[in-house]
């Protein structure tokens, strides 16, 4: 490619979902240093998350010059292999915390459940983009999709990873509603969510992820045992109040009151240390993002694109507003990560591939 073609390229290439992205994870390294620098055991954690996300990086911006169509012709092949990859995880997994969730491949460990995010998103795209695209969706037409979604969210649940097992769930709900949706099968839908969580408490939950949604209603009475990260999750960002109590200032951290304050509780953390000014940054940020991806899925010109993106903003949508939400006492803990915020290499391999695709399906509008 000559000069005047390269620079061409780069004018018609989309930096918005990077460029975002990469102000966020900035954000979140330095509250990952912060949250982890006074525990010798897990110090060194910023710097395999900084090694992570120029990897993903890599791969993200690898796959945005991939044709937009072969997203569309890879889509089954994607999901079937990832199905594959689920399976070999509850025979062949690393065990840890209680949980079996990953692959081990020499130094690396890979967590399918992760991609298996972006391939529903795929092969929900291609399955709606290929049957009644002109008519609004009744039940009938949501079985196969269904069948699609609950097979792999089955094998993440036997991890068990509920967590992500609802997320798949929630992306599934976002796309079908997009596609358009019968107002009685919305209702029915719904119906069917209440009777079936119903259901699924009492009788498919174990007991820890009973005493979640206990601790949820009332963290008061287990303070000391269940209650305990989210009494002192709040007691974090309360303390935090309008400005935050400044860098490096986190008691919840220094002194090692909020667990898992490099996962699940970054939040908290970035609270205490920038108030509710600086959160109220971190959350704009968030909307910037989201409102791009609603920008791109109504601005492309194909249904599978826009459902593509819909989906996309949707697993971002999810993640943070859970995770904010459970930090913050609104919603049970239920462990997942705040995007490029919370540390793991598996999720920053999944955030950066779907800014991937859509820097990719943007810059393919230039093209029809």
């Amino acid at each position: 490619m000559n000069t005047s073609a390269l620079w061409d390229a780069l004018k018609k290439y989309d930096f918005t979902f990077f460029g975002i992205s990469l102000v966020i994870f900035i954000m979140g390294i330095l509250n990952l240093y912060s949250a982890t620098h006074a525990s010798a055991h897990i110090s060194g954690l910023y710097q395999t998350q900084i090694k992570w996300y120029l990897f993903s990086l890599v791969i993200g911006v690898g796959v945005s010059f991939i044709q937009a169509k072969n997203f569309y012709r890879f889509s089954y092949l994607v999901y079937v292999a990832n199905l594959i990859l689920l399976g070999l995880v509850l025979v062949l997994g690393h065990k840890g915390m209680g949980a079996q969730r990953w692959l081990v491949l020499g130094p690396f460990r890979i967590q399918p459940s992760e991609i298996m995010k972006i391939s529903v998103i795929l092969v929900l795209a291609r399955w709606y983009s290929k049957n009644n695209v002109d008519s609004e969706l009744g039940l009938r037409n949501l079985i196969i999709p269904f069948i699609i979604v609950m097979i792999p969210t089955a094998l993440i649940v036997a991890e068990p990873d509920l967590g992500t097992g609802l997320l798949i769930l929630l992306i599934f709900f976002v796309v079908t509603f997009y596609r358009r949706l019968k107002l009685k099968s919305l209702a029915i839908i719904i119906l069917m969510g209440i009777i079936s969580s119903l259901a699924m408490y009492n009788f498919g939950l174990k007991s820890y992820q009973k005493r979640r949604v206990v601790t949820f209603l009332n963290p008061g009475a287990d303070a000391q045992g269940s209650g305990y990260n989210a009494i002192q999750s709040k007691i974090a960002i309360g303390s935090g109040k309008f400005f935050g109590k400044g860098f490096l200032n986190s008691s919840q951290a220094s002194l090692n009151y909020l667990p898992e304050n490099h996962t699940d509780f970054v939040f908290s953390i970035f609270n205490e240390e920038h108030g509710f000014f600086g959160s109220l940054i971190l959350i704009s940020l968030f909307l910037i993002l989201f409102y791009r991806f609603i920008w791109l899925a109504t601005s492309v010109n194909r249904i599978f694109d826009s459902l593509v993106v819909m989906g996309i903003m949707s697993l971002f949508f999810w993640h943070t507003f859970i995770n904010m939400g459970m930090v913050m006492g609104l919603m049970p803990i239920v462990g997942l990560p705040l995007p490029l915020m919370s540390y793991g290499g598996s999720s920053l391999l999944t955030f950066g591939v779907c800014c991937g695709i859509a820097t990719s399906l943007s810059n393919s509008r230039n093209l029809f």
